[in-house]
């Protein structure tokens, strides 16, 4: 039986406390902009794109800093600024509440800043969220591969999969019947809950997380520089990075697009959080089998796998609105075509993201884990930023809010906002293209790499 430390043990411990604080949050980030801050569609996808893109640029630098502070200061400060942050993003409605400068709708829905400056007010917390996420994302991972093996390593970034997923699913378990029971004020009232998780990790870092292994810490900014350098001119893994961004493109849309598209084409009473929760359960029951199936494969041949079935999970996302059907298994046919895309995207990420963290693991010399786990999400960098900004564009043209189709008194249009929405399924005919174009491209970029890998091996120079 494969045994692991106890670091890697309390790391995967306060990264099921993470991630269940961020998705908690970020399942309903464009509806928090849009609700309680007032965004358009279009303004909320550009701030949540380039928050989430600056979350995953950041650890290319926090992992550089974390090997040299040490992964367990760097934790600590990471939790710290989440804490601090989360709060904030509870506390800045709230105040501006009470000063009068946002109002409620019968206790229970913002009515927003509109035009106001004061919406901006948003970006001091998001950015320590920011900031103290991106440590989060160079040092767990690193410390997985720290604390395994190259024989155990495979299993050891499943068992994390699994516990990211694990928070995932509770983290989103908490948004329906918060928004359900308190309308907009639940949205504010989740980043107290994840303010409260990150705390728990804190304390639970400070007082348990102890690791010998500390290879790179003291180094100098100038080597942090040259070993920076090295990996972001690394051609092999920049290509890869943004061959994998086409899968978080479509991935991202259960954040970006999935919540205000159910709720516009179903009405209040979809459940987006319910929804989402497919992911991590699909993820928490396949991950460790696919990975057993797949152990004898390539990292590149499992993340093939993975790469097919994401486009094939936007097409189905698409059938919602065209299968002419009052309800399938007693469900709105939106609701359960999104429920079958959102399973495929698991079953996907079942045999890419795991894989995907290993290979660049193995690319990490010792004392660099933190810079080169840091540096392998630099794939949601490049795929929020279009993810997000692409939605909003594409919501806004084609399932717009349905309050720009409200009279002076409330009431809808219903016909003018069934005309509005009547292509709402060319939103998913987009993002199959994408995921088709990033399927071929990883076949072609396995098929050189191992050309390139053999021709080496024959020169006797090796890899």
């Amino acid at each position: 039986m494969v045994k692991f430390s106890k670091p890697f043990w309390v790391a995967n411990f306060v990264e099921l406390l993470e991630r269940l604080a961020y998705y908690a949050v970020f399942i309903v980030i464009t509806l928090y902009l849009s609700n309680v801050w007032g965004f358009s569609d279009i303004e909320a996808g550009v701030i949540a794109g380039l928050f989430s893109a600056m979350l995953y640029l950041l650890p290319v630098f926090a992992g550089a800093i974390s090997d040299k502070i040490g992964f367990r200061s760097a934790i600590i400060l990471a939790f710290a600024l989440l804490t601090v942050g989360y709060a904030g993003l509870g506390i800045l409605p709230t105040m501006l509440e009470s000063a009068g400068l946002v109002s409620y709708e019968m206790t229970t829905t913002y009515t927003g800043l509109n035009e106001s400056y004061l919406r901006w007010s948003i970006i001091a917390p998001l950015i320590l969220v920011v900031i103290g996420g991106s440590f989060i994302k160079s040092v767990i991972s690193g410390t997985v591969a720290r604390e395994t093996t190259p024989e155990n390593r495979a299993r050891g970034y499943s068992i994390f999969y699994m516990m990211v997923n694990i928070g995932a699913f509770t983290g989103k378990t908490v948004v329906d019947p918060l928004r359900r029971s308190m309308g907009d004020q639940g949205l504010v009232y989740l980043n107290y809950f994840s303010a409260a998780m990150t705390l728990l990790a804190l304390i639970a870092v400070y007082f348990f997380y102890k690791s010998a292994k500390t290879e790179g810490k003291g180094k100098s900014f100038a080597e942090l520089g040259r070993s920076l350098g090295k990996v972001m001119l690394n051609g092999r893994l920049m290509l890869l990075i943004l061959i994998v961004s086409g899968f978080w493109v479509i991935q991202s849309q259960m954040y970006a697009t999935m919540p205000k598209y159910v709720i516009r084409l179903i009405g209040e009473g979809a459940s987006p959080g319910w929804y989402a929760n497919v992911n991590p359960l699909i993820v928490f029951v396949c991950v460790n089998f696919v990975t057993s199936i797949m152990k004898k494969r390539s990292a590149i041949t499992s993340m093939m796998i993975g790469m097919f079935i994401i486009p094939l999970s936007a097409l189905v996302m698409s059938f919602g609105t065209q299968v002419g059907v009052a309800n399938i298994l007693g469900m709105h046919p939106v609701a359960f075509m999104m429920i079958v895309g959102i399973a495929m995207q698991a079953l996907a990420e079942c045999f890419i993201s795991p894989r995907y963290l290993e290979y660049f693991s193995l690319q990490a010399p010792k004392g660099e884990e933190g810079l080169y786990l840091g540096f392998s999400h630099l794939h949601s960098f490049f795929s929020f930023l279009l993810a997000f900004g692409l939605s909003g564009f594409l919501l806004d043209k084609y399932c717009p809010d349905p309050r720009l189709f409200t009279n002076e008194a409330g009431v809808l249009d219903a016909v003018a906002y069934a005309a509005a929405t009547q292509n709402a399924h060319y939103i998913w005919y987009v993002f199959v293209g994408i995921g088709a174009i990033s399927a071929v491209a990883l076949i072609l970029y396995g098929q050189i790499t191992r050309k390139l890998d053999m021709k080496r091996e024959q020169s006797g120079t090796g890899i």
